[in-house]
């Protein structure tokens, strides 16, 4: 065996699912591409994400206090890339996607993603660089096509996630056993 090395306080998980945030910004949709989100509670639903304090997406949240999260699919590699690649404080990403809106009237679901998330937020934790933004999904939107026996399915879906600090995407791979049943053979 060998031995294990410290490499560093900056580690990052591996990996983390790469999602488009979409706000209201100055009267017009804005989308940023992201990936330090999660699910946070479970009832009600709650997400946490980070976004950075100088990202024209985290003065959309702060004066709207509503955005969504979007799931894109790996057909969307580019644009999502896009989306991060260019400030919405300099560029208008309004027409980036094809927008729908939904449960809050105000926040811009992306129709080409599989599955996009509505929410109003709810608290919020302000870090050195970075905003933890607390939001409650009020919605949650696919199509019939995406799911199976009533549920998500991710092989239909087909999202992909971000490893950094390599900073590469990576399709979501093949299930290996299922939650809360692989383990039940070590129980004593």
């Amino acid at each position: 065996m060998t031995d294990r090395i410290n490499i560093g306080n900056s580690a990052f998980l591996l990996p983390a699912p790469q999602v488009i945030l979409g706000t209201i910004l100055d009267g017009k949709p804005n989308f940023m591409a992201m990936a330090w989100v999660t699910q946070a509670n479970y009832e009600p639903c709650v997400m946490a994400m980070a976004v950075n304090q100088g990202h024209a997406s985290h003065r959309a949240i702060m004066e709207t206090g509503r955005y969504s999260i979007n799931i894109p699919s790996v057909d969307l590699v580019a644009k999502t890339d896009y989306a991060g690649l260019v400030s919405g404080n300099r560029t208008d990403k309004s027409a980036l996607f094809d927008v729908h809106y939904g449960e809050l009237k105000d926040v811009p679901l992306i129709r080409e993603c599989p599955l996009a998330l509505e929410l109003r937020l709810v608290q919020h934790v302000d870090l050195n660089h970075d905003t933890l933004f607390l939001g409650e999904v009020a919605a949650a939107w696919t199509e019939e096509r995406f799911l199976t026996d009533g549920r998500v399915d991710v092989e239909k879906v087909r999202p992909f996630t971000l490893t950094m600090p390599d900073n590469r995407y990576w399709a979501v791979g093949e299930q290996v056993g299922r939650a809360w049943h692989e383990g039940k053979a070590l129980k004593k």
